[in-house]
């Protein structure tokens, strides 16, 4: 119907006639000659209607916002004074000849340019949302990651293997999607939450270089870099160790950085252990960008008056942390407060504080804060040494669990370094994170869990940790970190049934669990299975990084809220109780005068 994109005429198509369709976007009546900007997904192109063209005016003058439009026109050049060099099409113009209106529209719920229309109101019309061109550029931002990552991989010699989105359930990680079977009364298949056996099994079965651009599922609670349904780039390969797959991912990453948005990213990324990550930033996925650094404080404060600080600091997996705000001392008490509140939200209970008025005289004269009366001369010295603080500056402190004081500094680390431009400059800044623990302890159920999953493999020698103290254990796991963004991770897989078993038998999983669960994957193991890793990158996370959104659901044409609603179609729902009977399944009534018996 049409002969040219609106957005891709210019200056050398003068004296064309051309066909346009898109929707209108503005219409402008100025005295006898009406302007309408077409708008289709490569731009805008502003068309105007002169009264002399009589069937074309008079089809204007009912054109409103959103109506969908053929236009016959000539492209001529704008009148001097009127180019809009902020459009690409700002040099020329489109004299219609033929206007057909090719569908009305309702008054939109909103302006695309409204930028002031809450999130809730856009999902729900998110037809009307995808028009705006944020989101048409982010969406093409999205196509043209996935697109050069297939080419990379393509030229790598890896082969795209789809695996199964009906599986069986098998829930070591987040809470499993259970889908109903009708045929197997009482039985259920799982959402994939990765293709994590099947691309084992895939090496297993001799395709040594695989990938997959992946929907996965996971049941848990939702935040700005997650959603119920999510997209990886999946990617896995036999006959390697840590390096080779760190090596292809992070050229593989380069690359598409450069070719998608001609962003140049460092010629080889850092890489620290966890241990390093968690000390020096209270984070697993720190922000490097930002300069500032926790600095531990938990050997100093053993034997202070301050119960907050000593108690913690001889606590079983307690920590004293300190963080060194340089010119913190400005900082206000609305300020100060505001930050303790934020920490909370981290489980922390307070956010004591040092002001650093004269750091020659240690006692509450020179050091401005409530608790410095509670804190000896030996401790205060070194809380200077230590932190390097300097007059002016303004030292924060966390005491409780490691887990709660990590989790608040880390964060704190970075709200801050942001805010007050503690930065280094640096546009970009990815890492690696290298030397995960094996496993984390769950205090609660006094048992060990992995840390990633239990098919990563401990790092050489320490195999014999795993009966003995597997909270000494590291993996072969990996992490890419790009500014405070987890973006990818990986593992050098279990490929020995035998390790395989330990491993299980170190997290309390019994043979007869373990064979329920992954017999398919342990019998695998028994047919001759190669060392293998790999690697999975999360697609949304990458087009938000990319894009500078917000969140991921600005990337995602058809995401879901925080409740995991889509607000479009208004899923979930109910469904009639034909259905429910096909899938042998009965709801409970949930209403609040159910009797409790029942």
């Amino acid at each position: 119907m049409r002969t040219h994109y609106c957005g891709e005429l210019n200056k050398s198509h003068l004296g064309q006639d051309v066909t346009l369709c898109g929707w209108a976007h503005r219409r402008r009546d100025h005295g006898g000659v009406i302007f309408v900007d077409l708008r289709d997904r490569m731009g805008l192109a502003q068309i105007v209607i002169d009264p002399d063209t009589v069937e074309a005016f008079k089809a204007a003058e009912s054109i409103r916002n959103e109506f969908v439009l053929k236009v016959i026109c000539k492209v001529r050049l704008r009148p001097e004074g009127t180019i809009n060099k902020n459009l690409p099409t700002g040099e020329v113009e489109m004299l219609a000849s033929e206007i057909k209106i090719l569908n009305t529209s309702l008054t939109p719920p909103f302006m695309l340019d409204d930028d002031s229309i809450t999130e809730s109101i856009r999902l729900e019309h998110r037809f009307i949302d995808l028009r705006r061109d944020e989101m048409q550029n982010n969406l093409k931002l999205r196509y043209d990651i996935s697109k050069n990552i297939r080419q990379f991989l393509d030229k790598e010699q890896f082969i795209e293997i789809e695996t199964p989105i009906l599986t069986r359930s098998t829930p070591e990680g987040a809470r499993d999607y259970l889908v109903p079977s009708r045929v197997h009364q009482g039985e259920f298949f799982a959402l994939p939450q990765s293709p994590q056996l099947f691309k084992q099994i895939l090496m297993v079965s001799g395709f040594d270089k695989y990938f997959q651009i992946a929907k996965c599922f996971r049941d848990e609670d939702l935040r700005a870099d997650r959603q119920p349904e999510f997209t990886q780039i999946d990617i896995e390969a036999s006959f390697v160790n840590e390096s080779d797959i760190m090596t292809i991912s992070e050229n593989m990453i380069r690359e598409m950085f450069f070719k998608v948005m001609k962003i140049d990213l460092p010629k080889t990324f850092n890489s620290i252990t966890y241990h390093e990550a968690i000390e020096r930033y209270g984070s697993d996925k720190p922000d490097l960008r930002v300069t500032l650094e926790l600095v531990d404080m938990t050997e100093v404060m053993k034997d202070v008056d301050f119960k907050v600080f000593s108690s913690a600091a001889n606590m079983k997996n307690g920590r004293v942390a300190a963080l060194k705000i340089p010119g913190g001392g400005e900082l206000s008490r609305s300020e100060i407060d505001a930050y303790t509140e934020f920490v909370k939200i981290y489980g922390a209970k307070g956010l004591a504080y040092i002001k650093i008025n004269n750091k020659d005289h240690l006692n509450e004269e020179g050091l401005q804060s409530p608790i410095v009366k509670n804190i000896h001369e030996k401790a205060l010295a070194s809380i200077i040494e230590l932190t390097a603080a300097e007059n002016g500056d303004l030292v924060f402190f966390g005491a409780d669990k490691k887990k709660v004081v990590n989790e608040a500094l880390g964060a704190l680390r970075e709200k801050i370094g942001h805010e007050k431009k503690h930065l280094t400059g640096e546009e970009w800044a990815p890492l690696w994170i290298i030397d995960f623990p094996m496993f984390e302890h769950d205090d609660e159920a006094n048992r060990w869990n992995a840390l990633h999953h239990p098919f990563t493999a401990p790092k050489d020698g320490h195999e014999n940790l795993l009966d003995s103290d597997p909270g000494s254990c590291l993996s072969k796991a990996y992490d890419m970190v790009i500014n405070g963004w987890e973006v990818g991770g990986g593992s050098i897989r279990i490929h020995q049934q035998s390790l395989q078993s330990r491993v299980f038998k170190a997290l309390n999983i019994s043979d007869g669990e373990a064979k329920e669960k992954f017999g398919f994957l342990l019998d695998a193991l028994q047919y001759g299975a190669p060392p293998h890793g790999g690697l999975a990158f999360g697609l949304d996370r990458l087009a938000t990084l990319l894009a500078g959104a917000d969140s991921i659901r600005d990337v995602i044409a058809f995401p879901k809220t925080q409740k995991a609603q889509c607000l479009l179609t208004q899923a979930p729902n109910h469904v009639d109780e034909k259905q429910l009977r096909e899938l042998h399944i009965k709801v409970r009534s949930t209403s609040k005068s159910e009797n409790k018996d029942d």
